[in-house]
């Protein structure tokens, strides 16, 4: 077991097995140094836990249970990338989050948090990433969050 994982346990928190591409497109992508995790959903056993719209019957705790179960997707991502290594990731650089919400929701980075708190409790210091969060009138599925990741791999 990872030390991801292992902080992770501490937590009551296991890593879902990785979801399947919906699409036509790979679920990640290994270059050198560099692991690009395709946009995750929060989606636990092919099935999409929370949809809808922020600021239209999507509250902000479940837009952030949303966004902290993308982030569980990612790190499964990771795992799957790197045959069960997660010890070989060296940092979080950068996470992209989308919400789906109303015009006038503008609580994005509240959302995304679910994610950016999940990458600092798993790696750490190296889980601190720089990131973006912005709204989005839909996203595939009907999902209410979702979520894409840049980690730097040793």
């Amino acid at each position: 077991m990872s030390a991801v994982e292992r902080r992770l346990a501490e937590k009551g928190i296991t890593l879902p097995p990785a979801n399947a591409p919906v699409a036509n497109y790979v679920p990640y992508v290994l270059t050198g140094s560099l692991l690009f995790v395709s946009g995750q959903v929060p989606a636990r056993e092919g099935k999409m836990q929370v949809t809808g719209r922020l600021g239209d019957g999507v509250s902000l705790e479940q837009g952030y249970q949303a966004a902290q179960l993308c982030g569980l997707n990612l790190i499964a991502q990771a795992k799957a990338a790197l045959a069960g290594d997660l010890d070989r990731v060296r940092r979080v650089v950068k996470l992209g989050g989308f919400v789906a919400c109303t015009p006038e929701f503008t609580d994005h980075p509240k959302v995304i948090n679910g994610a950016s708190d999940l990458m600092v409790e798993a790696f750490a210091e190296a889980g601190r990433h720089a990131r973006f969060a912005v709204g989005a009138p839909s996203l595939p599925l009907g999902a209410a969050v979702e979520i894409d990741a840049l980690f730097e791999i040793g």
